[in-house]
């Protein structure tokens, strides 16, 4: 019985990272999509969004399953807890991902205005967040998640300064609010990347650690 629950954890641990590595995946596609103006790139991170959700709901199952039939506790127990909060962070890192491929494909001149402003300074600083997010996962290295909590406020200046580029650019030529406005809703959902991948750092450091991390301070006092 014990070897069974070892091996269940096991298989949730493998099953998760390969839910990070396909979001992660989805990420680099859907910026690339972007950057490029590839709509068939673009097409792919949409088509593949459903194998993100189809995989995150058994993984979600599975966490149920391993509750129902044992009694988890200590460090298993903070895995089968992260692991939960984990998932649902990469579910959601996944449709922001869909949806940033979506606008190169319903406003493909978007790109062009992205190109301008130099979007990509933060969605190069998001998908460094997505990324390192998942080697502190995979690599149980809380120190690296440590390292990614201040990388979050650099993503919500980024978003301030690009936000009030575009409003700026909206205002002087009415004829770009179009793209504009996809490209403030593209700006909210790589600041909402940021802020799913800081949780994901903040999960590792619970489950190595056995410390609560919020507002980017440890809580000494927390215990298992």
């Amino acid at each position: 019985m014990h070897r069974s629950f070892e091996e269940d954890l096991d298989k949730l641990r493998t099953r998760l990272i390969r839910m990070g590595s396909l979001v992660e995946e989805q990420v680099e596609f859907a910026l690339r999509s972007l950057r490029e103006g590839n709509q068939e790139l673009a097409r792919i991170v949409i088509d593949r969004d459903d194998k993100v959700d189809k995989l995150d709901l058994k993984i979600d199952k599975q966490c149920q399953r391993i509750f129902a039939l044992n009694q988890p506790v200590a460090s298993d127990l903070r895995l089968l807890l992260a692991a939960v909060k984990i998932n649902n962070e990469l579910e959601r890192i996944g449709d922001q991902a869909t949806n940033l491929a979506q606008i190169v494909i319903d406003s493909p001149t978007a790109v062009q205005l992205a190109n301008q402003i130099d979007l990509h300074r933060i969605a190069q600083a998001a998908y460094t967040m997505v990324k390192s997010s998942l080697d502190s996962f995979i690599n149980n290295d809380p120190d690296l998640a440590m390292h990614i909590l201040p990388s979050d406020q650099t993503v919500d200046q980024l978003y301030n300064s690009l936000r009030s580029d575009l409003i700026e650019i909206m205002t002087d030529d009415s004829s770009l609010v179009p793209d504009g406005a996809q490209l403030l809703l593209a700006l909210h959902d790589l600041e909402r990347m940021a802020d799913h991948s800081t949780n994901i750092a903040e999960n590792v450091i619970f489950l190595t650690h056995a410390k609560l991390v919020r507002h980017r301070a440890v809580n000494e006092d927390a215990t298992e």
